[in-house]
């Protein structure tokens, strides 16, 4: 099939990075929310990171028009029906996924392939509650999407090898760094990462160090370019924590347990950058 139109499902952090490289790129999206002001939001920060790029030099101010006028924003998802390739950035619960999947199985034609965004939920649990599981894949990208090259594909079991090479050549197209991962809780990057920063929040509890401590010796003495909870805010640390559950569950391993402070903080409506509290004040 020959895509040309992107369907994108939720306008959020990771759902307007998705547009915006799609549409950069010389893709036709149609950016699918529930509400208007999601929406607005959305388009409104595609509309700022095409500035910023216009900015640094690395776009025309012609391109940039150009590619904010392939993105036309819906609030009926049956406008997904028109395009040939869709990919859903929604809240990270199965339950959500699951009911996204079914409708998009109804509304959209069946050659058409289902992606997921999903960080660390089984794309065979999503495939099976669609009537083509042989085409649904998850193609997991990077924060923040405009800049980040690698996209982590996941093949559910029932994956077709057709479907597989059309994700990564559409990874590609869009000049990302397509890395084929199999369908395991976490995948890599989260697999690997979570685990990581929840034991620095267990630092943390159990007063170990600080959080500009604990951030210090991880951009001083490992080189990495942000600490693990200055990161842990900017993912969000509710999505931490589901992540953090997603793996508990699925691997039954008690080292997966989500820290106590991660939960009350959540709890707490401290959900990081994005609530203007996390682990830091913003």
């Amino acid at each position: 099939m020959n895509i040309q139109k992107i369907g994108i499902v939720g306008a959020g952090t990771m759902g307007n990075g998705i547009a915006h490289v799609f549409a950069k790129a010389g893709f036709d999206v149609t950016l699918c929310e529930i509400s208007q002001q999601y929406l607005d939001r959305g388009v409104s920060t595609i509309k700022a990171n095409l500035e910023r790029e216009v900015a640094k030099g690395k776009l025309s101010g012609e391109q940039s028009g150009h590619a904010l006028a392939r993105i036309q924003g819906t609030l009926d998802r049956k406008e997904l029906s028109k395009c040939q390739f869709v990919i859903e950035a929604a809240t990270e619960k199965l339950e959500i996924k699951s009911e996204l999947f079914r409708d998009l199985d109804r509304i959209c034609p069946p050659e058409v392939i289902l992606a997921s965004n999903t960080s660390s939920i089984s794309i065979t649990k999503i495939a099976a509650v669609t009537g083509r599981p042989e085409k649904v894949i998850g193609m997991h990208f990077f924060n923040p999407v405009p800049i980040m090259k690698l996209v982590e594909i996941i093949r559910g079991l029932a994956t077709a090898e057709q479907t597989f090479a059309s994700v990564k050549a559409l990874a590609e197209k869009v000049g990302k760094t397509p890395v084929e991962v199999n369908d395991a809780p976490g995948f890599v990057s989260n697999r690997v990462l979570m685990p990581l920063l929840n034991e620095a929040m267990y630092a943390v509890m159990e007063g170990v160090a600080t959080p500009q401590a604990v951030d210090e010796v991880f951009k001083l003495g490992m080189a990495h370019p942000m600490g693990p909870l200055t990161l842990a805010d900017f993912i969000g640390l509710d999505v931490c924590l589901d992540i953090m559950r997603v793996l508990h569950d699925g691997l039954g391993d008690p080292k997966y347990r989500p820290c106590p402070l991660l939960i009350k903080m959540v709890d707490a409506g401290w959900l990081g950058k994005k609530s203007g509290r996390g682990f830091y004040k913003y």
